[in-house]
């Protein structure tokens, strides 16, 4: 049990202090900050770690952010048929669940994030995609060092010595 504890604190450490910083960073920057968190969660959410399992969460936000687009802009061309960009979107969802087959689009939240992170932004890309992958180093960047924060207070926890 303190061991599970020791690292859910030092994961709340980490993310807290890092979830500080990115709100700077994304202010200084003029970057979407709720689209940055966005990006964290998608790595905090990810089954796959290391370097692959951020390709693959970087791959499927901007998949999404593309779908998203393809949505937009495809509804503005037939404005008054409303049926159209429903179908629309009942086809985009499809596709973007099937791209999941590529192990670089396989995980279908990112996907998802991406494209609702574009909706919220009203189609803003340039500022949206910027905003979901340098959220996403931060939240690889809260991970990590909270597992490493973990792993280095454990063990000089137990490097003490034992009293009698």
């Amino acid at each position: 049990m303190m061991r599970a504890m020791n690292k859910l604190i030092s994961l709340a450490l980490t993310t807290g202090i890092l979830s500080a910083l990115w709100g700077w960073v994304a202010v200084s920057l003029g970057l979407l900050s709720w689209a940055g968190f966005l990006g964290c969660t998608v790595w905090f959410a990810s089954p796959r770690g290391g370097v692959k399992g951020l390709l693959t969460a970087g791959c499927t936000m901007v998949s999404g952010v593309v779908w998203a687009l393809v949505i937009i802009h495809g509804s503005a061309l037939a404005p008054h048929l409303e049926i159209l960009s429903y179908a629309m979107t009942g086809v985009v969802a499809f596709l973007m669940c099937l791209q999941a087959s590529q192990l670089l689009l396989s995980f279908v939240p990112g996907t998802f994030i991406g494209a609702c992170a574009t909706f919220a932004a009203e189609g803003d890309w340039r500022l949206v995609v910027p905003s979901l992958l340098l959220g996403l180093a931060f939240g690889f960047a809260m991970k990590s060092s909270g597992v490493w924060l973990a792993q280095r207070t454990e063990g000089k926890q137990n490097a003490a010595p034992v009293s009698e």
